[in-house]
């Protein structure tokens, strides 16, 4: 689900890759539904790309999701990315994610975290692993087939 979804620089907000043409992608906002063609020059980044810096490995914006998503049981995530100071949104990351790299993971890098997922919640997509979970499950039986 996540390599759908589009971060666009400059853009607020997220988008869903509806279509690919010649030399553009057709995107649609997740918060108001319109469709635009986005062009090479625009930096867009799939979320299925992107990973959270930690003092081990590098790990996937989809487990970060998903252990977000535990901890909050399906819903929002309570912290006002925009009024939260650097200490609580480095403490709230620090009980999802304790070995997250204090110096390479800014203050903004959170508040684009929370922000992302608490519009996937409202949005109603929640199931950040179950799909990847599925195609496993169905690459397994045709290799056992």
């Amino acid at each position: 689900m996540l390599k759908t979804i589009l971060s666009i620089s400059g853009k607020p907000g997220l988008y869903k890759l509806v279509s690919q043409g010649k030399n553009m992608l057709i995107v649609e906002s997740l918060t108001d539904k319109k469709r635009f063609p986005t062009y090479a020059t625009d930096k867009i980044t799939s979320l299925g790309d992107i990973a959270m810096f930690t003092n081990a490995d590098d790990v996937p914006l989809k487990e970060v999701l998903v252990t977000i998503s535990k901890k909050e049981n399906g819903a929002a995530i309570a912290i006002d990315p925009k009024k939260a100071t650097a200490q609580e949104l480095q403490a709230y990351l620090g009980e999802v994610l304790p070995d997250f790299d204090r110096n390479r993971v800014h203050q903004s890098d959170i508040k684009k975290l929370i922000s992302w997922y608490n519009l996937l919640v409202s949005c109603g997509m929640t199931d950040f692993e179950e799909k990847t979970e599925e195609k496993e499950k169905g690459k397994e039986e045709e290799k056992e087939a």
